[in-house]
């Protein structure tokens, strides 16, 4: 039987299994209130590569600050990263920023319903926009993201090397989706189904209420499809950062236009030397102002992708009276308003014994 007359057999019983057990099981979570294609939207964009019990915070304080396309395109860029600060991947912020600018420009600040108009926007991938168009329109797209390949694999016994396994989870999810409507109820449902019952290591089978149509199962293959990707060594890195105060301020300085975190802020940073042929330069080794480290404050463990930081905290001083181009002294209490990296804000927990502060006055 081919793979194609194998979804036929299965899609009404998967369906009807599935949806019936996502109707009782689904997570409350705010964005699958609203029908609003702006909200989940942003929902979706926030949710990548990022645990939704983090999201679901930031989601709140973006749309109250932002609750339409026109308030987002019409802010600046640093008060859109200020509000993403910690949920790191900072392109995904700078792409809905420019999305929101050409949606006005465009359709009237009305979020577009066309599929062809919703892959035009920056930042929206293939699955982006078929979350968006199923969950908001009920559009009859289809959705492939970690969790969709891995219950797939499963679903159909697939074993296949990882890029692989994602275009065949494409023309399988493709072939699944209800039409012409249910779209984004199954969409949702199949991610649910991995994020909370389907998991990479531990499948939850006993729970799952399509277990008894699922061909890795029945084989023993579960826990083992799909195939993983093999993952890189970490690679060790140790910053020294600077906590310099002067009058109730702290000193910043600005990540240059490019490159990771362009454009945030952070504690002055230096990397010690690397070493070994793996060594990366994540930071300069040297400071564009002298800057004497003083008592140690504290030391905390960072990652920057496949980057495992050692980040020790230590109180500076300064003597130099004028300041690089891209250098500031903030007032410490105003912090919140600025786009802090997601490491000064576990500088300023060394230093000061609290988090960042994320919410707006």
């Amino acid at each position: 039987m081919s793979r194609t007359e194998l979804a036929a057999t299965k899609r009404s019983d998967l369906q009807r299994s599935l949806l019936a057990w996502y109707a009782g099981a689904k997570r409350d979570l705010p964005w699958r209130r609203t029908r609003d294609p702006y909200a989940i939207w942003i929902s979706e964009a926030m949710a990548q590569q990022t645990r939704v019990e983090v999201v679901v915070d930031y989601w709140a304080r973006f749309l109250e600050r932002f609750p339409t396309v026109s308030a987002l395109a019409a802010a600046r860029e640093d008060e859109v990263l200020a509000l993403w600060s910690g949920l790191g991947y900072y392109r995904r912020a700078r792409d809905l920023h420019a999305a929101a600018r050409l949606i006005v420009e465009r359709f009237a600040g009305q979020f577009p319903s066309a599929p062809e108009h919703v892959r035009e926007l920056p930042g929206v991938g293939p699955y982006t926009a078929g979350a968006v168009l199923s969950i908001a329109f009920d559009a009859p797209e289809a959705l492939v993201d970690g969790n969709v390949v891995r219950v797939l694999s499963r679903w159909f016994a697939k074993d296949a090397a990882p890029s692989a396994a994602q275009a065949w989870a494409w023309e399988v999810a493709r072939e699944l989706v209800p039409a012409p409507r249910g779209a984004g109820e199954w969409n949702q449902a199949l991610m649910e189904l991995g994020a909370t019952v389907c998991s990479p290591r531990v499948p939850d089978c006993a729970a799952c209420p399509v277990a008894h149509a699922c061909a890795a199962r029945e084989l023993g293959l579960q826990a083992v499809l799909p195939r993983p990707k093999p993952r890189k060594a970490p690679v060790e890195v140790e910053l020294v950062a600077f906590v310099v105060e002067r009058n109730s301020k702290v000193l910043l300085e600005q990540r240059p236009a490019g490159g990771r975190m362009a454009g945030l802020w952070q504690f002055p940073t230096v990397q010690k030397s690397p070493r070994g042929a793996r060594a990366a330069k994540l930071f300069p080794l040297e400071l564009e102002c002298e800057i004497r480290g003083g008592d140690e404050l504290g030391v905390t463990a960072h990652g920057i992708t496949h980057h495992r930081i050692r980040l020790v905290v230590q109180r500076g001083t300064m003597r130099a009276r004028s300041l690089p181009a891209h250098w500031r002294w903030v007032e410490l209490d105003a912090l919140h308003t600025w786009a802090l990296t997601g490491m000064a804000a576990k500088v300023l927990a060394q230093a000061f014994g609290r988090k960042h502060r994320r919410t707006r006055e």
